[in-house]
């Protein structure tokens, strides 16, 4: 799906992934991307020390996996 993605597309996929109320399913919601497909887009497109700080961040973070976030809902987010 990511050769699909237009840049701006990409940038706010990652932007989103960067926020931590931004859940895996607002991201799946807006782009129709799984987790795994999400990781990969960050690994592709940051530095490698930059993707390995965020990887540690997220992983396994309540607020990256759960769907809590609709109280924090970006003014950004399409949905």
């Amino acid at each position: 799906m990511e050769n699909k993605l237009s840049q701006e597309d990409t940038d706010r996929i990652i932007e989103m992934a960067w926020e931590d109320r931004t859940t895996f399913t607002d991201i799946n919601n807006q782009f129709g991307l799984k987790e795994k497909e999400v990781i990969k887009i960050m690994k592709d497109n940051l530095k490698r020390n930059s993707f390995l700080k965020w990887r540690q961040r997220v992983r396994g973070r309540k607020t990256k996996i759960s769907s809590i976030s609709d109280r924090f809902k970006s003014s950004n987010q399409k949905t």
